[in-house]
């Protein structure tokens, strides 16, 4: 039933009722246009157990007492954990970057950033990467940072009793995700050393908001990042962390090699742009369909069979890493510079080129073992690197490229921790390496590099399978320390990505997709632009709550319907139902299952409501499932009782009329990181309208005394009207028409 009058309803709700139009109840003829725009997403992706996140604040009433009761102390305490946070998160931080993206998109998936989870990607990753499989260390970095953002947003993890409540402030989905997008840029940061290209990561790749103050936060994070690791490698270089210390802060220097370029190698250039192209989209869609199947008849078959396939591709990537190469004839030492600092042959397990692997003779090295039988960042250095003319051959080149190009491919979406940016960069460098040769030998020039080629293969590989352009041009020209290469670097990324979107989408976006993660793209779709609001939702039925309900009415919503949200509405001065807000599932669970706001009488509550919550008892905690209807237990009595939803609703959630565009719905949606909004009858009146000029503050030094610009102006023009001077001075009219 409805509830009736307007006893108790405090002044928000008041207000609601004036500023909102009619609608349509759940029975009504044609409920359709009025509806949650999201509630068809969170229903069709519920198999995949994922759920939005709510970066709208709401408004309710325990927020407004919350927020009422903090000291002045409060906004420096939050400032500073935040910086402080973001310090430390620079200090500790599958490729968990399809989740990490759909996070900061807006879509929550649980389990993805829990302690467990962390633990099982530091360990998971040191093993994996150890033992030589085709696959990077960068993606679980990046979810490790996001998972120790994560864990320091909330104050730790109350499943493992390591949690502290001093530090349990930020309680809100906005604050988390600017936490997490420090911990992404972070472990960027941390995995190539790039901490400017760590930022500019996280910016174009995974996030989906941005603003100036996340910048100085995460930009401040990098440099910590950046700091620490330096630190870290100088403490190691005597040689107590083994690999850690070697090759100095730029992973792969090659600022000494080819210094400049002739316009006859822009061709060659283009043609590595179009091969990194259709093999990036390529690798996309043999890894598409792998996964698919791996999903469909193999992981059903119980984790055993999933640490099975596991074990299997480790063999076969170390069988075919020993038996390739034993098959290959060594061939004899090149004629070096005596300055080049190169040393020919090196050992087995020893860093450098020209790796002897079972040759006969004594100045004999293998060239296909010089890729295998190294670490990666090793074989990379040895790929990019300057004054190694025919190091490699042809032959050698073709059978190292199909061989890991395949390995990647199988590799990628086992139940490891694998990222992608390392097995990138190891097949683009090859094939890079390969038209390198060729033009060598075509141009017969002096000051054509091989490793030069190297380089941009490596980068058009990434930018046709992953589709990044800034930050990755930023993140291959820090880990090289080469300044000049970036114009053809830039050309290569703009070809390859060119080509690999004729083909289909970027890495993480058809993963994401297919883990049933609902993404928003940057830009709505084109047939969005012919459709409006009603159209979206057409199809839908409302599901609304009277302001007053019984608790059996709302555990029977809460168990027949999977929406998380639901339109409050409440009888008006005639009769007619209006909406006066917004109320939340998880926090109807929370109530349900408190059950100290239950009331015998069916009339609106009145204002001893506030004192019984604090705004943290609705916070769900991150990654997590949250509450269930399942898991709350009533009795008889219980159900037959009432509760006021108006102190727990939002009173002013996002509305738009049923005509607007649904293209402008969507751009409204994404930018302000929406969870819902209100499709409603077009408005029939308007209570005022706001412009830039509405918006901007006067202070006296006392933000009690600061008030609205036009607010000032409005009121010296009244007092001069009233005032008897009936004519309006230029000044003043130029400052009332600017919009």
């Amino acid at each position: 039933m409805l509830s009736g009058g307007d006893d108790g309803v405090p002044d928000g709700i008041g207000m609601a009722r004036l500023a909102w139009t009619r609608l349509p109840t759940a029975d009504a003829e044609g409920a359709g246009p009025s509806t949650s725009a999201a509630a068809a997403g969170d229903e069709l992706f519920s198999a995949a157990a994922v759920e939005s996140l709510d970066y709208e604040v709401i408004e309710n009433y325990a927020y407004r007492e919350e927020q009422a009761q903090r000291s002045k102390f409060w906004v420096p305490y939050y400032v500073m954990l935040k910086w402080l946070f973001s310090l430390l998160i620079g200090v500790a931080a599958g490729s968990g970057i399809p989740e990490i993206k759909g996070y900061l998109n807006g879509v929550d998936t649980h389990g993805i950033l829990l302690f467990r989870t962390l633990v099982g990607k530091i360990f998971g990753s040191i093993g994996s990467v150890g033992g030589g499989l085709a696959l990077g260390k960068e993606g679980p970095l990046v979810h490790t940072g996001a998972c120790i953002a994560s864990l320091l947003g909330q104050g730790g993890s109350a499943e493992y009793h390591l949690s502290s409540r001093w530090v349990r402030i930020f309680e809100s989905d906005r604050d988390r995700r600017d936490l997490v997008t420090c911990g992404c840029a972070a472990g960027v940061a941390a995995a190539f050393r790039a901490p400017v290209g760590g930022v500019l990561f996280a910016l174009e790749e995974v996030t989906s908001w941005w603003r100036s103050h996340l910048m100085w936060r995460v930009f401040f994070t990098s440099a910590v990042v950046a700091v620490v690791v330096r630190s870290a490698m100088n403490w190691c270089n005597s040689g107590k962390c083994g690999h850690f210390g070697a090759g100095g802060f730029i992973i792969w220097d090659i600022s000494g090699g080819q210094e400049d370029y002739s316009y006859q190698e822009l061709f060659p250039m283009a043609i590595i742009g179009v091969i990194g192209g259709l093999l990036g989209a390529l690798f996309n869609q043999l890894t598409l369909y792998i996964t698919k199947w791996r999903r469909t008849y193999l992981h059903k078959k119980g984790k055993r069979v999933q640490i099975f396939e596991a074990c299997l591709i480790s063999l076969v990537t170390s069988t075919i890493s020993f038996v390739l190469p034993l098959l290959r004839k060594c061939s004899p030492c090149p004629q070096l510079e005596t300055n080049s600092g190169i040393e020919c042959p090196h050992p087995p397990g020893t860093d450098g080129n020209f790796v002897n692997f079972y040759c006969s003779k004594d100045k004999e090295y293998n060239d296909l073992a010089t890729i295998f039988f190294n670490t990666q960042d090793d074989a990379i250095r040895n790929l990019f690197s300057a004054k190694t003319f025919h190091e490699y051959s042809a032959q050698s080149l073709i059978t190292f490229l199909v061989m890991f190009y395949s390995l990647a491919v199988v590799t990628f979406g086992t139940a490891v921790p694998a990222g992608q940016f390392v097995p990138g960069i190891m097949i683009g460098s090859t094939y890079g390496r390969l038209v390198g040769m060729f033009v060598v030998k075509y141009y017969k020039k002096l000051n054509i590099e091989e490793g030069t080629y190297a380089l941009l293969g490596a980068a058009s590989f990434l930018g046709g399978s992953m589709r990044m352009t800034v930050s990755l041009c930023v993140i291959m020209v820090e880990i090289t320390n080469n300044l000049k290469l970036l114009p053809l670097i830039m050309l290569v990324l703009l070809v390859s990505k060119a080509v690999g979107d004729f083909f289909n989408e970027g890495l993480y976006e058809e993963q994401a997709r297919l883990r049933g993660i609902p993404l928003l793209d940057s830009r709505p779709k084109q047939v969005m632009r012919n459709m409006n609001a009603k159209d979206a939702c057409k199809n839908q039925k409302v599901v609304c709550l009277p302001r007053v309900s019984r608790v059996i009415d709302i555990v029977s919503v809460l168990r027949t319907n999977k929406h998380n949200g639901f339109p409050v509405v409440d009888r008006g001065q005639n009769g007619e139902s209006l909406v006066i807000g917004l109320i939340l599932r998880s926090h109807l669970l929370v109530l349900l299952q408190a059950k100290v706001d239950f009331q015998n009488s069916p009339f609106p509550c009145g204002p001893g409501v506030l004192n019984r919550h604090n705004f943290s008892d609705f916070v769900k905690p991150a990654s997590s499932k949250g509450k269930s209807i399942d898991d709350i237990h009533l009795t008889e009595d219980e159900l037959g009782l009432y509760l006021d939803l108006a102190p727990f609703l939002n009173p002013s959630p996002y509305i738009v009329p049923e005509d607007m565009s649904l293209a402008k719905v969507y751009n409204l949606f994404r930018q302000l990181g929406l969870r819902h909004i209100f499709v409603v009858p077009r408005p029939s009146r308007v209570v005022g309208l706001i412009t830039r000029k509405d918006l901007l503050l006067e202070e006296d030094g006392n933000t009690a005394m600061a008030e609205l610009q036009s607010t000032s102006v409005r009121g010296l023009l009244n007092g001069r009207l009233l005032g008897g001077n009936a004519h309006l001075e230029r000044p003043l009219l130029d400052n009332l028409v600017i919009e």
